[in-house]
């Protein structure tokens, strides 16, 4: 399995070293990044140029044939965006309707903390589309919805992790980040259909998962090592798996088959084909989590493990053999939660499931440590806040608005939601 996985690596490693197309420059390079579109009466817009300028760099990219851009930069800060208007359709300008601007091709933007930024030409007339307040509200309900779901999964793996066996597993994000790049690898690398890639990618997940308890995990366990010292050895591994995957994929961003679906119209805003896709898959998947630890023997062995690892043991429970499955559940949970963060974000970049690691702790502590069911809850909670709390906070804030939510929960009832209070002393 260890072969297979750099093998895996090194595919991808090849696959990176490919010419940037024409509408992506410099993505591999550099970590920040500047992107937009160009559009003309609502129609894509192809080869127009647009020219980066500031800090002391400058580079040229063309769109793409759906009026797409992309470029790397070094560093962030502040630059200008220039549509070059001589490579328009003819009798085609960028005009400025109010007489404010007198250089309407030039966007000015700033590079702030997310590490990117957006500089769009909408050309032509049309009638300005304005979204009411309720339209917006609903966007982010179903946008919340979806993150929380996705998270969700992430979440529910690393709490049954804690709950078995005490560790907080630092280490989780390269669990998410390996089912993302799984499906890159097979599904945009390799070729093979999504609907075969993503399977493939959920099985390797599954088994790298357990690969973790059976090469680490059950050997530290079993000569004694503490809780604390595990943690710090979650703590490297998660450093040193990530940075693996940056020195084999590198620091740019590549999109999975069918990232830019066509979406459904619902109300004032788009809902791609995807967004639905994914919720429903998480949907089932959370229900089928639920039957199983309700419903099956396994299951209600997990749970009573979770509760309370001695007294299982001596009821006849194998505790390892529980907590191999939970081990190998956390990592298929993981991985199908990386390739919908791939859908959800677009794209999939080396730290991609660090993005999420603090968000799914504090869903986990927020819903309860080591309960299944309050990381859904606490999940739930975290996506939606996150994603309403873009109404009145700048978007580069949003994950700090939900990470106070935690503070503020936590201070009525220090054990979290479905936690249960436990004695000290």
């Amino acid at each position: 399995m260890a072969g297979l996985f750099v093998t895996a690596l090194a595919a991808l490693t090849f696959a990176g070293a490919s010419p940037a197309m024409a509408d992506e420059v410099g993505l591999d390079e550099y970590d920040f990044r500047i992107l937009g579109n160009v559009q003309l009466d609502g129609e894509p817009l192809e080869d127009v140029l647009l020219v980066i300028e500031g800090n002391g760099f400058d580079v040229e990219v063309e769109t793409d044939a759906e009026g797409r851009w992309a470029v790397g930069v070094p560093e962030n800060g502040d630059y200008s965006v220039t549509l070059d208007e001589e490579t328009l359709p003819e009798g085609i300008a960028v005009i400025d309707e109010e007489g404010l601007d007198d250089t309407p091709n030039v966007r000015d933007v700033t590079i702030g903390p997310s590490g990117s930024t957006v500089a769009n030409f909408f050309i032509g007339e049309g009638e300005r589309n304005t979204v009411s307040l309720a339209d917006q509200v609903l966007e982010r309900v179903f946008n919340g919805l979806n993150f929380g779901l996705l998270l969700a999964l992430a979440a529910i793996g690393l709490s049954l992790i804690f709950g078995t066996t005490g560790l907080s597993n630092f280490a989780h994000a390269e669990l998410i980040t390996f089912g993302g790049l799984m499906t890159l690898l097979f599904g945009s690398i390799l070729g093979m259909p999504i609907w075969i890639a993503i399977p493939i990618a959920l099985v390797l997940s599954a088994a790298l998962g357990w690969v973790n308890d059976a090469a680490l995990w059950r050997p530290l366990r079993a000569r004694g090592v503490g809780l604390i010292p595990m943690m710090i050895v979650s703590i490297g591994l998660s450093l040193a798996v990530r940075y693996l995957y940056q020195y084999f994929v590198g620091g740019g961003t590549s999109q999975l088959p069918g990232a830019t679906d066509s979406t459904l119209s619902i109300g004032a805003f788009g809902l791609s084909w995807i967004d639905v896709g994914s919720m429903a898959i998480s949907i089932v998947v959370l229900l089928a989590v639920a039957y199983f630890l309700l419903r099956t023997r396994i299951g209600k062995a997990t749970r009573a493990v979770s509760d309370n690892p001695s007294l299982a043991a001596a009821s006849g429970i194998d505790v390892d053999r529980v907590i191999r499955i939970v081990w190998v559940m956390a990592g298929g949970l993981a991985g199908l939660s990386g390739i919908l963060w791939a859908y959800f974000r677009p794209g999939v970049s080396w730290d991609m499931g660090f993005q999420i690691l603090l968000l799914t702790f504090a869903a986990v502590t927020l819903g309860g440590l080591g309960t299944a069911f309050g990381a859904l809850v606490g999940s739930l909670i975290v996506g939606f806040f996150v994603e309403m709390s873009t109404l009145i906070i700048p978007a580069d804030m949003k994950y700090v608005g939900a990470l106070i939510i935690l503070i503020l929960v936590l201070l009525l009832r220090p054990q979290g939601i479905l936690g249960r209070k436990e004695r000290i002393g």
